[in-house]
């Protein structure tokens, strides 16, 4: 038997900021595994030095980037995730496929607390991981700063297992003790690292840092606690094992060094991944999928590809895949493994392989793919989609692709759940939300590269409405006299304020039959009609109006003389009912560390918020919620600048709340914008 067919495929998943170097630790383990004879380049040219969304929505992908390769005869998957904060939920559902997620960071402190809700989703669904210093080769800062600062946002316990060998004036980097053996290695650059003799000026620094890395594993071992109480030195092999059953058992996480760009240290990086990373049955426990039954296999991602079309992605837990077998009601027609940006076809797909299958059209991410079809509620835990924070107005360039742009971005949405659509029947516009600017620069790229449908954006417009502050009646008559029958509707009518959030109210007081019961209807009709643009030229809220006298025609009345009449009733009457614009008001609830709290409260009352209060995040050690009232008018950009406030980690959400006058010069400024447009129109 060979050993694809002996051993099962690993999943390794690697997730950092988007500057973390996550691409080229990728390229730097396949060539190290012999998968690709050179490594690439990340380098965007035609971006670099252009900070503006169009740029960097140009050099971020919205796709996980999939590779497979054998290592020393293991076979994995490596997932590179999109690094944006914007892109979250991406990473977040590729996170379910895997068996050990791999934390590329930057030794430098002030990029730490980006890393914060990495960690927060690994420790909430339990899953293994082990933290890459990424670029030691130009770090300024030392390591024992470093590890301090990354254990405030890692509630598990950060074990260090490389010190850095420092030479010359400079101490640039030259190399690594690895604290389990002992053994000191130079890096070669683009080649496997030297052994060599430990330099007496790391021998202190080495001990020391051993001990602490001893002591974090006895914390959940008895024997090994037992061996450093009594002085003994606990052996080799014994440490090794230790450290890979608490990383399989997420008990804490260990932390490498290196630097991908030179290579150094990936090696290293591969034996732990090896030798620790659990084995996919584990994984399919730690994620409670179904025993029994002589196939599994969870979909945690859909994708419409311009030449396969539809594929969904499927880590495989239990059982084989082949080209063309038939789960439940579909059938596979097309077995993909993902390299990079493209497919190669294969026949079968066994244990713990990820996989792409062609053309189901009814699976969704978070399936369960059994023989007998597709189980919707497996019992894993799928995340959610994060809440939306930022929208724009889209139309199609082309009138004629209306149904072609809402059918594109539903294909979007199934690819990536944190996009949604709404259509306002306030403002008539068709919004798509997403998760940030360049979140949604990427999603309307998609819809002109993918699907040919080419969008305008705009900003959305705020749902204004106005109402009254005081009552009239209103006396009105239409009469109109042609050939044949004539128009006659004469009302007199009370209109009045109501409380705020009374909608509309229509009474009939009409005694003695002035205007007959077949019209009434008809009044009430004309009164809404004119409600949908008053006097300012918004929508009219919270008004009541009562019918309670008028004359008829018995030949010339008609319904629709009493509904002009109606209309006519409320255009004489609400220009004297002192009109005042009103604005939505939404309840916000912020979510930021607790050292930018303060920050926060400048930015709400900055918006013309009102701050309610604050208290600590539940679940979140050392963040605070903010919860404040605000406008929607200021909410269009909020994330923008609380995410540039908050090193790109703060967030809200956020729930109407009431309507409230809105006067002075920024009403005028609204209600003059207003009436241009209508002009316009």
């Amino acid at each position: 038997m060979t050993d694809r067919e002996t051993s099962a495929a690993r999943c390794a998943v690697l997730i950092g900021s988007y500057t973390a170097g996550k691409t080229t630790l990728m390229e730097a383990l396949l060539h190290n595994a012999g998968a690709i004879h050179r490594k690439g380049s990340v380098t965007q040219g035609n971006t670099v030095g252009d900070p503006s969304p169009e740029a960097r929505a140009r050099q971020m992908s919205v796709e996980p980037n999939i590779a497979h390769c054998e290592y020393l005869g293991d076979h994995w998957t490596i997932i590179d995730c999109p690094g944006s904060i914007e892109l979250a939920y991406d990473r977040n559902t590729a996170l379910m496929a895997a068996d050990v997620a791999v934390i590329v960071a930057e030794p430098e402190i002030s990029r730490v607390l980006v890393l914060a809700p990495l960690f927060k989703f690994l420790d909430d669904h339990d899953i293994p991981h082990l933290l890459f210093i990424n670029k030691m080769d130009k770090a300024a800062v030392r390591v024992a700063e470093l590890m301090e600062a990354l254990q405030s946002v890692s509630t598990k316990p950060l074990v260090l297992r490389q010190v850095p060998i420092r030479d010359g004036d400079d101490e640039n980097i030259t190399g690594f003790v690895d604290l389990v053996s002992e053994r000191a290695y130079r890096y070669q650059e683009g080649a496997a690292s030297d052994l060599i003799e430990m330099p007496d000026t790391v021998k202190d620094r080495e001990g020391e840092a051993r001990q602490e890395m001893l002591e974090s594993l006895a914390d959940f071992d008895d024997t090994l606690l037992e061996q450093l109480l009594e002085d003994k030195i606990p052996a080799t092999g014994e440490v090794f094992d230790q450290l890979a059953k608490d990383l399989r058992e997420d008990l804490i996480v260990p932390v490498l060094i290196g630097s991908a760009e030179s290579s150094n240290g990936i090696t290293r990086l591969w034996k732990a991944l090896r030798h620790e990373a659990p084995q996919p049955a584990a994984t399919a426990e730690r994620l409670q999928i179904p025993a029994g039954g002589d196939l599994a296999a969870s979909v945690f991602r859909i994708m419409h590809l311009p030449h396969t079309g539809r594929m969904t992605l499927a880590r495989i837990w239990r059982g084989q895949i082949t080209d063309g077998m038939t789960l439940g009601n579909e059938r596979v027609s097309g077995l993909f493994h993902m390299m990079g940006g493209e497919s190669q076809k294969i026949a079968s797909a066994g244990e713990g392989e990820v996989v792409a299958l062609g053309r189901m059209e009814e699976t969704r991410a978070g399936d369960l793919l059994t023989p007998a079809g597709r189980v919707t509620d497996s019992g894993m835990a799928w995340p959610a989609p994060p809440a939306p924070v930022f929208a724009l107005a889209v139309q199609p360039v082309n009138r004629q692709d209306d149904v072609k742009l809402t059918g594109s971005i539903a294909k979007l949405i199934e690819e990536d759940a944190s996009i949604s659509v709404e259509h306002n029947a306030d403002t008539h516009q068709l919004l798509v939300w997403g998760q940030g600017e360049i979140h949604l620069k990427i999603a309307t790229e998609r819809l002109k590269s993918k699907y040919n449908v080419e969008v305008e954006v705009s900003q959305p417009r705020t749902a204004y409405k106005e109402t009254i502050r005081k009552g009239t009646t209103q006396h009105s008559r239409f009469k109109r006299q042609t050939g044949g029958h004539g128009q006659f509707g004469d009302v007199q009518v009370e209109i009045k304020p109501l409380p705020r959030g009374g909608g509309f109210e229509f009474i009939d007081k009409i005694v003695g039959g002035s205007v007959p019961r077949q019209y009434i209807q008809a009044v009430e009709h004309g009164a809404k009609d004119y409600l949908r643009r008053g006097p300012l030229g918004f929508p009219v809220v919270d008004v009541s109006v009562t019918l309670f006298d008028g004359q008829h025609h018995a030949v010339d009345s008609s319904d629709m003389a009493f509904k002009t009449a109606g209309r006519l009733a409320m255009s004489e009457g609400l220009p004297n009912c002192a009109p005042v614009l009103l604005e939505p008001v939404y309840h916000v609830t912020i979510n930021v560390p607790s050292d930018f709290t303060a920050k926060i409260h400048g930015l709400i009352s900055g918006r013309r918020g009102q701050i309610l209060g604050f208290e600590p995040k539940s679940g979140w050690e050392g963040w605070d919620e903010v919860k404040c009232q605000m406008p929607q008018e200021e909410l269009r950009d909020l994330i923008i600048e609380l995410r540039s406030l908050t090193f790109g980690v703060g967030n809200f959400e956020r729930s109407f709340d009431h309507l409230q006058e809105l006067t002075g010069k920024p009403a005028d400024k609204v209600i003059q914008n207003r009436q241009e447009a209508l002009a316009a129109d």
